[in-house]
């Protein structure tokens, strides 16, 4: 099965709307409670990094029968330092986004924390294309 979603960039009343119809969709699938938290958890991080930092996005996700895959591309400016950028507490996020509640260094740490496999691939001034992979461990009903 496969899914495309557009991540809006500029409302964040959006935020998380691709990842809550993912969950439903695997909770309609019969899928475990950790897969389902693993596979929204990883998925709401993008979306709100891609609001707070590219201006928005696509998603898409591919439900196969050994693993869920997830990728989320956007044309925004790149990671500059993704090293520092993977570093748990590191934001480039304005205060402004912060004081929100958003932009608070875990979103990249947390969506490698939730996935079996993620790649990120980001030239600056081009856009970020991350690749995650969740492992259903023949849990697919």
């Amino acid at each position: 099965m496969k899914f495309h979603y557009d991540v809006s960039g500029t409302d964040f009343s959006a935020a998380g709307t691709a990842s809550s119809d993912i969950k439903r969709k695997l909770k309609q699938l019969g899928l475990p409670p950790h897969i389902i938290k693993k596979t929204s958890v990883a998925m709401y991080e993008a979306e709100i990094n891609m609001i707070i930092h590219a201006g928005g996005g696509v998603a898409d996700i591919n439900i196969g029968e050994d693993e869920i895959t997830i990728t989320m591309q956007d044309h925004g400016p790149g990671i500059p330092d993704l090293d520092k950028a993977m570093q748990e507490g590191f934001s480039t996020a304005p205060q402004v986004i912060q004081g929100l509640g958003f932009g608070a260094g875990m979103g990249l740490p947390n969506m490698k924390r939730n996935t079996d496999f993620m790649t990120i691939d980001t030239q600056v001034g081009k856009g970020t294309t991350v690749i995650m992979k969740i492992k259903l461990n023949g849990e697919f009903v």
